[in-house]
């Protein structure tokens, strides 16, 4: 029998492993939450301070921050009535930033890093960047926790606006989400998306009204650049929670971008990462073994 065409001489078609996700939706859930858990309690075992470490890097880079800023450059760094919960506002924003950034810098060498299950175990290979990113959000809850003890001391009263917490919540984590799928199934093939990620996300942060309020920004920007600007989802996900959790004075993201209408558009932006990254990370899926 001829076996021209095949391609592998002889072989037949090569055997493909499994794709990204199954129709076993309750095994996918299963997996994800125990490999985040078992990740979350290995984090810091043997640790004397164990979860309080989860909480020393947002909060020494916000004390820089806010040292500089507020008492050395006078500067505020909140949005709304001038000197109005600058501090929650920012180690918020912070705590937001941080989550995008530990979801996708530690979703890129995922695949590569479970190389022995992939290798071993047959399971929809979705898990593994959604396991990071559900490890993230673990610790964004416990940090998010800090943010509102804060921000009760600092003066924030509850507001029916906090309501909209999940949904700003959801929004960055549909977005870290995608990215992750990208990032991990474009590392399997390209190893220097790494250091170019670590760059990207540097840029990314001063990129986005974390420590540079919307107000400062307006001063040095046309309105169309401003609306532009905040195509950004990071930039409409942090504004959103300065206005709807900490301070109601200041202006929500659809102010900023010229309507509220005009927010579909960053959401937009985000449904189509998240799709694009889906695709890709589904074609990637059943090579990935063969291509670590």
């Amino acid at each position: 029998m001829s076996t021209a065409g095949a391609p592998y001489e002889g072989l037949g078609e090569p055997i493909r492993g499994p794709r990204a996700l199954t129709g076993d939706w309750s095994r996918f859930l299963h997996l994800t939450y125990n490999i985040a858990r078992n990740q979350f309690k290995l984090r810091f075992f043997g640790s004397s301070l164990g979860y309080a470490w989860q909480l020393v890097r947002p909060l020494m880079l916000f004390g820089v921050l806010y040292v500089f800023f507020t008492q050395i450059s006078h500067i505020s760094v909140g949005q709304g009535k001038s000197g109005r919960y600058d501090g929650t506002q920012l180690l918020g924003c912070i705590v937001l930033f941080t989550f995008f950034a530990e979801a996708t810098s530690g979703a890129v060498r995922s695949v590569l890093d479970s190389e022995g299950l992939v290798r071993k175990i047959a399971f929809p290979r979705m898990v593994i960047p959604a396991s990071v990113v559900l490890l993230a959000t673990f610790n964004l809850t416990l940090n998010l926790i800090v943010v509102f003890v804060f921000g009760l001391i600092e003066g924030v009263r509850p507001m029916l606006s906090w309501l909209e917490l999940p949904l700003i919540v959801a929004l960055l984590m549909v977005f870290a989400t995608g990215l992750a799928m990208l990032l991990s199934a474009g590392f399997v093939y390209f190893r220097d998306l790494q250091p170019i990620w670590e760059v990207v996300l540097q840029v990314l942060f001063y990129a986005s009204p974390v420590i540079i309020p919307l107000t400062l920004i307006q001063k040095n920007l046309s309105s169309t650049l401003l609306h532009v600007y905040m195509l950004n989802p990071l930039a409409v996900v942090l504004q959103q929670f300065r206005h709807a959790v900490v301070n109601p004075d200041a202006y929500g993201a659809g102010y900023w971008i010229g309507g509220t209408t005009r927010l579909l558009v960053p959401v937009g932006i985000v449904v189509a990462i998240f799709g694009l990254g889906l695709v890709v990370f589904n074609r990637v899926a059943p090579r990935v073994a063969e291509a670590l």
